[in-house]
Formats: structure tokens, C-alpha cells, sequence
């Protein structure tokens, strides 16, 4: 059967943004990508033109489209050969829901799981898109579960907050019936998921009626983890952050609350910004006392970053199976 290619909304491109064409050094004021600086300042040394290109993924990976599309009909694939439970509802909402594919192989109950939060800037994209993260993990003996929520301008950021906590406390309480040990739950995502997965690994799970150490581990793949430069970017048009909720909903500002292993990954061609994003955030998870593992992997940009995480005995993919199997 010829699978149809179904095209996927995705954040605007600001008009004046250019493709990244090489790696630049992190921490040098830029305009565009590439370019001297020459607007007024509004982030780290950025004019807004350069903030927008740090954020611009879909310029700086010109053959994004591409991948994009092998991850959809990868994912077509999975969900039509895996024996999943699909769209279970976890609360209210077209969007509230979860696709859940069982670990190959284990009847014993004790499964792992490895929970999948997509990105798409918190405005774009769908759970669908990224099935094709299962089938590995599946075959390793690990349950994938992605998760749907609702997007902005829709709703808020608190409210997509609000609906990935609701999900993961749906999962700890129901896993069970799915084969799966709910005290083996592990949380990633990948860019706005990245964002989502490092704050809700913050969460105080007890005070939200859930178990006290509701993760194992948190995942968070080329995450966003200070949302100031992207309520100062293009991308607040449909966010509309205000500078209370860029803190706020910040993980870089989140103090206390971790108890559980963090893997952080993001890829060595992705912007200056990601990369700061990320060893910004290590530092300071570091600076609470926790060590997390970082990895900034070479050769992989935005996109590619999920094709690690996808397919087997790739440096990411390893680490995280080796995260959640550890004894």
C-alpha cells in the first residue's frame, strides 16, 4: 500500500531569516546567521533579526521538510505493524489523549516505560508524527507512550502544562493494566517536548496526588530550558508569553524538586542557542547538586537529533536504553 504524504503544519518562518550555513562559536552577537549584528540588542548579545535565525530551525536545516515526512510515513509503518492502543483518552480534549505500544515479549508485567512528549514550538505537530520513536524501544522490551496535547494559540502554556501533567498521572495510575511497572516510568521529549519533559521532571508529584517519585528519569532532547528569548522572538505571536510566564514555565529556574537521573542531548550543528540552552542548564542543575549526563552530539543537527534517537546502537539511543534498563 502507498502510503499518502500528509503535509505538517509547522511554526512560521520569519520572512527575513536565512539558512544557517555553518557553525558559529557560541556567545558572538549575530544578526541572521552568519551576519554582524546591526538592530538594537534584545537578547544575549542578539538583534531580533539573529534571535529569530537562533530559533529558525526549519532555515537552518534547509531539507527539514524531508525528514519531517520520513518520520510520518516511519510512524504510518509503526502504528499499523505494533499492537498498540491508540488515542486513549487521558482527560478532556480532542487532543487529550495518548498512544500507548506495548513492550515486545514481556508477560511478566514489569515493563518499563518511556514516555514521549513532541515538539513543534508548542504549536504544531501532533503525537502521530513521531510513532516511529517506538518500534526500537518496543523491541528492547520498553512501552512507548506519546502523548497528545492541545496547542497553542488555542491555549495557554500553562494549559499544555497542565495537560502533560494530567497525563502522566493518568499513565501512573493505569500503566498497570498495560502490562507495564508504574514505577518505571521515564520521560523524554524533543524541542518544545525537550521543554516540557525538564519542567515536569520538576514537579512535586505528591502534591498533585500522585507518587512522591513518579520519574525515574527525564530525557529532555534539544530543550528549550529559559523561555525569555523565545517570548522576545517570533515564535510569542502564537505563544504570547508574558514575562511572568517565561519564568515561570522556565526549567532553568526551577530549584528543588528533582529527584530522578537526567540525560540531556542535543545535536553539535544545532544553533548557538540550543547548544547554550543546554550546557546553561546543566550548569545549573549542577549548581543543585545533581549530575546530570550531557551529551552534544556531532554531526546532528535539530532533525537528525530524532533519527538517533530512533535507530539502534547510535550513541543516544544507547544511553537511554542503557537509563532505563540499568538495574
Amino acid at each position: 500500500m502507498t502510503l499518502k504524504k500528509v503535509p505538517i503544519p509547522m511554526p512560521e518562518t520569519p520572512m527575513s531569516q536565512t539558512p544557517k550555513s555553518e557553525t558559529q562559536k557560541s556567545g558572538t552577537p549575530k544578526s541572521g546567521i552568519g551576519e554582524a549584528s546591526s538592530g538594537p540588542v534584545v537578547f544575549g548579545g542578539y538583534d531580533r533579526t539573529a534571535l529569530d535565525a537562533q530559533y529558525n530551525n526549519r532555515a537552518a536545516v534547509p531539507d527539514f521538510a524531508d525528514i519531517v515526512a520520513a518520520w510520518q510515513r516511519d510512524s504510518a509503518t509503526a502504528r499499523s505493524e505494533l499492537k498498540g492502543h491508540l488515542d486513549v483518552a487521558y482527560g478532556a480534549g480532542e487532543r487529550a489523549k495518548l498512544d500507548i505500544f506495548p513492550a515486545a515479549g514481556d508477560a511478566s508485567g514489569q515493563a518499563p516505560v518511556l514516555v514521549f512528549i513532541h515538539g513543534g514550538y508548542w504549536q504544531a505537530l501532533d503525537k502521530s508524527v513521531f510513532s516511529c520513536v517506538a518500534p526500537l524501544y518496543v523491541e528492547a522490551g520498553i512501552t512507548v507512550v506519546t502523548i497528545g496535547y492541545p496547542l497553542c494559540p488555542a491555549v495557554t502554556m500553562g494549559e499544555i502544562v497542565a495537560h502533560c501533567r494530567a497525563a502522566l498521572l493518568w499513565l501512573s495510575a493505569n500503566i498497570s493494566d498495560y502490562g507495564c511497572d508504574p514505577t518505571r516510568i521515564f520521560l523524554s521529549g524533543h524541542s518544545a517536548g525537550g521543554h516540557l519533559s525538564a519542567l515536569l521532571s520538576a514537579t512535586d508529584w505528591a502534591a498533585e496526588g500522585g507518587a512522591a517519585n513518579l520519574l525515574q528519569g527525564a530525557i529532555p532532547l534539544s530543550g528549550l530550558y529559559e523561555l525569555e528569548p523565545i517570548r522576545l522572538s517570533y515564535l510569542n505571536e502564537a505563544l504570547h508569553l508574558t514575562p511572568e510566564d517565561a519564568r515561570l514555565y522556565a526549567p532553568r529556574f526551577q530549584t528543588g524538586r528533582i529527584s530522578c537521573p537526567l540525560l540531556l542531548a542535543v545535536g553539535g550543528d544545532e544553533t548557538d542557542e540550543f547548544l547554550r540552552q543546554q550546557r546553561d542548564y546543566a550548569a545549573h542543575l549542577t549548581d543543585q547538586g545533581l549530575t546530570p549526563q550531557t551529551l552534544e552530539l556531532e554531526g546532528l543537527n535539530h532533525f537528525t537529533l530524532v533519527d538517533a534517537l530512533r535507530s539502534p546502537d547510535t550513541v543516544l539511543s544507547t544511553a537511554i536504553v542503557n537509563l532505563i534498563q540499568q538495574p
